[in-house]
This record gives structure tokens, sequence and C-alpha cells, in this order.
């Protein structure tokens, strides 16, 4: 009995594996040149822009999670459990030993929709600190506060923003673009409620903070490529899409088109953003303003997803 029923596990495994041999299941990619980095089953995988097998570079029994490339794509900073509580760590981009550049405990496991403490969302253009989402509002421990973490170690710095969702630095490193509510993890689809994230700009310099867009939809995961803003957005239809503007928030449209799955969690180097869609990763050229399907192999042994005897 039991091996015809595992026969029918292998049996639906293989049915569902793409025709293409690409791996889905591939979340919080970035990029950075040539590179992509993504997370497949709580690990750090290193690929091609253009694709093929994808090399791992962490493995531990914890979750690691957002990874980002440094502007010189050599370091990736990331959110790992190494240590039994998350925290923020760097790695070399071709492999190598975790370095923990966070201390402060994080809040603990929290309900799914409330997604995870300690979020990498970018580097500073001069690749000295890390901008980190962290639960440390203290009226909430489910509202997230940005930080600034020194690559080179040594104490975060708060930024003005009392409350922040996702967001990246300006090229010049001056302004932030973020959204104040954070809705990354929750499952509101077309939600059209008072908690719907807006995107704004915050001026560093001259401390000052400009709201950008105000549908009623969920506009988030903000990104600055070069003079236009990026976006994902679903005021136009039942999925979330890439959308674009200029930096004071005028026209805005779409430059994706998925009516099947929602654009997922995007990150933009210097000429390119990443995201994910229906499980791939996809490349989204600013320049032709084009998504193309990046075909990405995952091999290794992959012990979780054999067959178990288990005492049930």
């Amino acid at each position: 009995m039991s091996i015809s029923f595992a026969a029918v596990v292998l049996a639906a495994a293989a049915h569902a594996a793409p025709a293409d041999g690409a791996t889905r299941l591939l979340r919080f990619p970035d990029i950075c040149g040539d590179s992509i980095a993504f997370v497949y089953g709580g690990d750090i995988y290193r690929v091609a822009a253009g694709g093929g097998v994808a090399q791992r570079l962490t493995s531990h029994i914890g979750t690691e999670l957002y990874p980002k490339f440094s502007p010189d794509c050599a370091t990736i900073a990331f959110s790992g459990e190494y240590d039994g509580t998350r925290q923020v760590y760097v790695i070399p981009a071709a492999g190598g030993t975790p370095r923990q550049l966070t201390w402060y405990n994080d809040v603990g496991p929290q309900p799914q929709s409330r997604g995870t403490d300690y979020r990498v969302l970018d580097f500073s253009p001069d690749g000295k600190n890390v901008l980190v989402r962290a639960n440390r509002a203290p009226y909430a421990t489910n509202i997230g506060t940005p930080l600034l973490v020194p690559v080179d170690g040594g104490l975060e710095t708060l930024l003005p923003m009392p409350e922040a969702g996702g967001g990246m630095f300006s090229p010049d490193g001056k302004s932030v673009v973020y959204t104040p509510i954070d809705s990354d993890f929750r499952s509101w689809k077309r939600y059209r409620g008072g908690l719907a994230p807006d995107v704004w700009t915050y001026d560093l310099v001259h401390n000052t903070s400009q709201r950008l867009t105000d549908a009623k939809s969920t506009d988030h995961q903000p990104m600055w490529v070069g003079d236009t803003l990026y976006f994902v957005s679903d005021r136009n239809s039942q999925n979330l899409n890439l959308w674009a503007m200029s930096v004071d928030g005028s026209n805005q449209r779409a430059v994706t088109q998925f009516g099947d799955y929602d654009v997922l969690w995007p990150s933009a180097g210097k000429d390119a953003i990443v995201f994910e869609q229906a499980g791939y990763v996809w490349r989204f050229d600013p320049k032709t303003q084009n998504a193309a399907k990046v075909d990405i192999r995952v091999t290794g042994d992959l012990p979780q997803a054999m067959p178990q005897w288990r005492k049930v």
C-alpha cells in the first residue's frame, strides 16, 4: 500500500515539473550586473542574469530571506536565523562565511500576515550601509521602522520616517522612495480599505516627504531606477502588475499586463528589475520596457522533497 502511495506522489511530482526544466517557487529576487540572487526553499542562491544552473550560497536549517546585492555586486546582504533569532548578515556574492551585522533581538515568530523582522531593503549607493526594515516601533511589534546598518560594524541609525514598508534609495542617496504602510505579506486580494499603501518619497537632506500615489488600490514595493520610479499596483486589474511614474508622481502607467498571477517582490539594480511571477523569476528591462522569464534550474538532493516515513 505504501509503495503504491509513493508511486502516486512521485508521479504527481513529475507531472508538476515544467516541461522546460526550469525550477519554480523562486522568491525574493535581486539583480546586480550579470547576476541574480533569489531564495528557494529557505536558502539563498545566485545565478547568471541570463539564467542557467544556480549556485547555492546558504544551507543553514534556518530560513534565509531578502538577498540584496551591494552596488559593486561583490556582497549580498540578507536576513537569516543562524543564531536562533533573525538578524542581518552579509556574505560574499561568490560564496563564503556569513558575517552578522545586527545584534538587537528580533520580535520572534509572528502571524504569517506580518512577515518577519529584519527585512533587508537596499544598500546605500556608497555601499557603506544596509537599509533594513526592523520591527522597532515602540507602540506595535508589527510596525516596521527603517534603519541604516553599517556594513563594517557599529550601531545602526534610525531614519526619520516613523514607519515604513518596502523602500529603496535614490541613485544619489539623498532620498528614499518607500511606503509608510506595509502590506507585503497580507493576503488581501483586491483590497481597497484604509490600510492600502501608497508610494512616498522622503528627502533626507531637507527632511521633507511627498506623497506620490493616492489610489484606493495597493501601491507598494517602490523602486528607483535612474529618473523613474517603479512600483506594483492592482488599481486597474485583479492582479498586481509593475507600474512606472516620474519622480514627481506624474505619468503613472502600467508596464506589465499579467492577467493570471501577481507581480511579487520586485527589486531593482542600476539598469534592470527582477520580480517573482507564477513562481518564476522575470527580468524587466527599463530601456525596452519588456519583461522576460529567466529560466533558472536549482539542483541538489532536496531532502525535504523525498518520500519519508512519519509516525502519525
